[in-house]
């Protein structure tokens, strides 16, 4: 199993990272050692600027590899709530220096996953999602703002890599990302319902 991450893939996340707007889609892995199912996430002591990015997440049932957009519906049926956890100032400083930047996003834990649903269930180009901390809504998202679609980034990620029954693909995270911390409590809802929780200690 592996995991795939989309960057930037919402115009007003790019904006407010001063990142440009990509022309195609962006992308890096996280490791299996990134996954956390668990309720609890210990902060790491690595970090003094770690950012929440809540996403929607495909998990690939079958497997495939150079998919036609047009196929690209057959390769998944379910459809979750995860966060990229970012250690922020790690990020900046190896991209200051032009240098890969995986330990800002694939360490262990980094990336938290919910439940999931049947894509039957939803209506793909009108998804709507939040993040909460400690009640407060801090992200929106919606899936009919997406720069590329589900069906656009299945097809492109698959001219490069060959996609596994079990794969996760993180779809790219809104506006909205910032700091948490020891104590916050996170919850992520996926068309009002609650889809994942998390404590950070």
């Amino acid at each position: 199993m592996k995991i795939i991450c989309i960057g930037r893939n919402y115009a007003e996340h790019a904006k407010e990272l001063k990142n440009e707007i990509p022309t195609e889609p962006v992308f890096f892995m996280k490791p299996d050692t990134s996954l956390l199912k668990e309720e609890d996430f210990y902060l790491p002591d690595f970090t003094k600027d770690l950012h929440h990015e809540i996403e929607l997440v495909i998990k690939i049932s079958k497997a495939g590899k150079h998919i036609q957009e047009q196929f690209a519906h057959k390769y998944y049926e379910e459809i979750g709530l995860g966060i990229d956890f970012t250690a922020r100032d790690l990020q900046s400083k190896a991209k200051e220096k032009g240098l890969p930047w995986e330990k800002s996003k694939a360490f262990d834990n980094s990336a938290p996953i919910g439940k999931f649903i049947s894509k039957d269930k939803l209506q793909l180009n009108n998804i709507a999602f939040e993040l909460k901390i400690n009640g407060q809504t801090k992200q929106k998202g919606n899936s009919k703002d997406l720069i590329f679609s589900f069906d656009k980034i299945i097809a492109y990620v698959s001219q490069f890599i060959t996609l596994k029954v079990g794969d996760l693909i993180y779809t790219g995270t809104p506006e909205g990302v910032g700091q948490v911390q020891i104590g916050d409590k996170l919850e992520g809802f996926l068309q009002g319902e609650s889809f994942l929780k998390l404590n950070v200690k």
